[in-house]
């Protein structure tokens, strides 16, 4: 490309583009990366420079870029239909999708709801959650309320933030939100109740349990994320959190909803998280990595329970009136179909495991520095969080904006990496090889350095 088309691209996207989660006046202070192209795990932006996709582009992409079975999948499907409507009408990839994934997921779940993201993906659960209740008869009409955890993210159309609660993305839109009910954030390294993980009790779980069981007669559901909250600061859940909230819904007659978006598709280190602790919810979310990163879809699969409280003769008005136009497209199916063709063609779930091994050790290699109060991992999933002392934990003044400084540093060196705050995220694809994540965690650590150096 040269530098007159280079120059006119950079300057229509700050013309014409605005970027999500992004201050845009900052934005237009910089020299974007327009990322033009890929090849393997790499990004190649339209300057010809190459960066590692430390981030699997936001947390999608599993088996790298230009993947032969994901092409070749989309290509067939390209040359019968690219869309039609599920509104009345069936679909082939649709179906088969469904299927497999219902053959993966925990036996609890016999049915898929597609939509078209993550958020959309926990808005059906929600949505699926209450009418079923409603449509039960009393006293089971009374159960209007969501539990969750606090510090959660699930999305941002209405119903998945006002279940989130990330007061930084949340907070302006409370006026718009519906109340519920919080329990704690599992957070050891910055416990709410000021205890040490390795004679607490899981106090957490215990607050967890005694506060579903005390709301257990209004609450519709619980909402949460298994194992790892992602966008609160790759927060890892101590072992046994999970089982322990699914067990008291499960004896309070509370149904589950487990956001997988993130964690779903061998990112924590089986297909879905919750095989870890044998729970098997009411719901499970999924997006971003079930078309290996191709294409929007999501697909909110549910039990046969809550499938069944749906059916009635036409005039009692219970069917799910929810819908996008692109529910179920063919072409992300296809694409979903042959991400699956690659989980299998390539042994990702063995591989996962090799790699998580391979993170952890050039994560152990940042856990000594000097800034670095907490390393948290849970497969390919980790966050690194920056404080300006180890032993009070205090943190780094937001106005330095350090992990900002970070992810430049790091993009100079070759590697998109991104900040949660002061935590510097690694969710590199399952396609990495050791020497790969060797690299970028080198990178991360040069980075480090440089941005502090900066202050």
């Amino acid at each position: 490309m040269n530098s007159d088309d280079v120059r006119r691209l950079k300057d229509d996207d700050k013309r014409y583009v605005w970027h999500p989660f992004t201050q845009m006046k900052d934005w237009l202070d910089t020299d974007p990366v327009v990322v033009e192209r890929a090849e393997g795990v790499e990004l190649i932006d339209i300057d010809g420079n190459r960066y590692l996709d430390g981030v699997s582009s936001l947390w999608t992409n599993v088996h790298g870029h230009r993947v032969e079975e994901i092409d070749r999948a989309v290509g067939e499907q390209l040359g019968k239909v690219a869309h039609s409507t599920l509104l009345g009408l069936g679909s082939v990839p649709s179906i088969e999708l469904a299927r497999e994934l219902i053959a993966l997921a925990p036996a609890s779940l016999s049915k898929v709801f597609y939509s078209d993201s993550g958020s959309t993906a926990v808005e059906v659960a929600l949505k699926m959650a209450f009418q079923y209740w409603q449509q039960s008869g009393a006293p089971q009409n009374k159960k209007v309320r969501f539990a969750c955890v606090k510090d959660a993210y699930h999305g941002d159309t209405i119903g998945s933030v006002s279940v989130g609660g990330i007061d930084l993305f949340h907070s302006i839109y409370k006026p718009l939100l519906f109340e519920t009910v919080e329990i704690p954030s599992p957070f050891c390294y910055r416990c709410p109740f000021g205890l040490e993980r390795s004679a607490c009790a899981m106090e957490c779980a215990a607050r967890a349990e005694r506060t579903i069981a005390r709301h257990a007669d209004e609450l519709a559901a619980v909402v949460m994320e298994p194992l790892v909250q992602g966008a609160a600061g790759m927060i890892v859940h101590p072992e046994g959190y999970l089982a322990r909230v699914a067990a008291v819904c499960a004896s309070h007659d509370v149904l589950l909803i487990l956001d997988e978006v993130a964690t779903g598709f061998a990112r924590t280190g089986t297909m879905f998280a919750c095989e870890q602790e044998g729970v098997e919810p009411d719901f499970i979310a999924l997006a971003k990595g079930i078309t290996g990163g191709y294409l929007p879809l999501a697909a909110t699969l549910a039990s046969e329970r809550i499938y069944e409280g749906f059916l009635g003769t036409y005039e009692s008005f219970r069917t799910f009136f929810h819908g996008h136009t692109y529910t179920g497209n063919a072409l992300a199916c296809a694409a979903a179909l042959g991400n699956l063709e690659a989980f299998r063609s390539r042994d990702v779930l063995d591989r996962a495991a090799h790699l998580a091994g391979a993170l952890a050790a050039g994560l152990e290699k940042l856990a000594g520095h000097a800034h670095v109060g907490d390393v948290r991992q849970k497969g390919l999933m980790a966050g690194v969080e920056l404080v300006g002392d180890r032993t009070t934990k205090e943190r780094f003044d937001l106005s330095l904006r350090l992990g900002h400084r970070v992810i430049l540093e790091a993009r100079a060196r070759g590697a998109i990496l991104r900040p949660l705050g002061d935590v510097i995220v690694f969710m590199p694809p399952l396609a990495m090889s050791g020497d790969e994540i060797a690299r970028l965690t080198e990178i991360a650590a040069e980075s480090i350095d440089a941005a502090l150096e900066s202050l």
